[in-house]
């Protein structure tokens, strides 16, 4: 689940860096650039860690592992909140406007939909496909809000929807039940949901506080599926794993986001969020045994490929 920063206004060419400008920088404590991208490989690496945790649950399933991982996430965010944003911010948060509420729900969607993922295919399968999110926030910026499209970012949005159908594909012509993989597209359709609004909303002078909308999507997550989680199967072992994703995996990283965000430009933070798809992939093959398939790994390196190209070409643009 990466996110990054509006450290500038949305280039009208730019609508795929939107999930690359999504946090407020605020004006706090900046930290050197080499710490800062220390820092932001640390946050993807905690990012990471939801599939392979999720592998190692005892008797939790399904709806009951969103509900506990939103549940813990919301005790955790209500702590960590005051602490980095002062005891205002729940003040504040009441006075956010409709965008930081519509970007609470897409939360909602994104943590909802991705636990449900998991528990429905190989997190590999989960990961590739929730990367299309940047590219779906160009498109759905082209046709909500009317950013233009760079022909850098058409020809990767192909070659990205190559690769998924490469993979898809090979799932389909094998057998595969790949329900996992579309509950996992609609976490990348939540995040492109998302990201657009916030650009809506930088755009229009009012940029979307990232912590306070989290906030807002893992409690309103916590009571949609609290009535489908019953009644709770989760042991011991299962609920400690499960706060251990509330707070390592979701709360943390996406407060220290924010901070990294202050000191990294737009492209440094959607390049550096790419490793949580190579993390996460490399951590379930060698904590839980999840070899991702060839049809996978070609998919995968199409996706991420054309992410990089593409961030990396629109650097190139705006520095020359």
């Amino acid at each position: 689940m990466t996110a990054s920063a509006p450290v500038a206004k949305p280039r009208p060419d730019d609508a795929a860096g939107g999930a690359a400008r999504a946090l407020t920088s605020g004006g706090r404590r900046v930290l050197g650039h080499s710490a800062a991208v220390a820092l932001m490989v640390a946050v993807t690496l905690m990012w990471s860690t939801a599939g392979v945790v999720t592998r190692h649950l005892e008797q939790a399933r399904s709806f009951e592992v969103t509900f506990w991982r939103s549940f813990f996430t919301v005790l955790c965010l209500l702590v960590i909140l005051p602490v980095f944003q002062g005891r205002g911010v729940f003040q504040r948060m009441r006075q956010g406007g409709a965008a930081l509420w519509i970007s609470g729900l897409c939360w909602c969607g994104m943590f909802t939909f991705f636990m449900m993922a998991i528990t429905l295919t190989t997190v590999a399968n989960v990961l590739v496909t929730m990367a299309l999110a940047p590219l779906l926030t160009a498109v759905a910026a082209r046709v909500f809000i009317g950013h233009r499209i760079a022909r850098r970012t058409g020809v990767a949005i192909l070659v990205a929807v190559s690769g998924i159908a490469w993979m898809y594909g090979h799932q389909l012509a094998e057998g595969i039940n790949f329900t996992g993989t579309l509950v996992a597209l609609c976490v990348a359709i939540s995040g492109a949901a998302n990201w657009t609004v916030t650009q809506h909303a930088h755009a229009k002078g009012h940029d979307v506080d990232l912590i306070p909308a989290v906030l807002i999507g893992a409690v309103l997550s916590s009571l949609i599926t609290l009535p489908l989680a019953l009644p709770f199967q989760a042991s011991a072992h299962d609920l400690g794993l499960l706060f251990g994703l509330g707070l390592i995996q979701l709360a943390i990283p996406s407060s220290l986001a924010v901070v990294c965000a202050r000191s990294l430009k737009a492209p440094e933070v959607a390049l550096l969020g790419l490793l949580e798809v190579i993390f996460g992939i490399l951590l379930a093959w060698v904590g839980a045994g999840e070899v991702p398939g060839r049809d996978v790994l070609v998919g995968g390196g199409l996706v991420v490929g054309a992410l990089a190209a593409n961030e990396l070409l629109g650097w190139r643009q705006r520095n020359a």
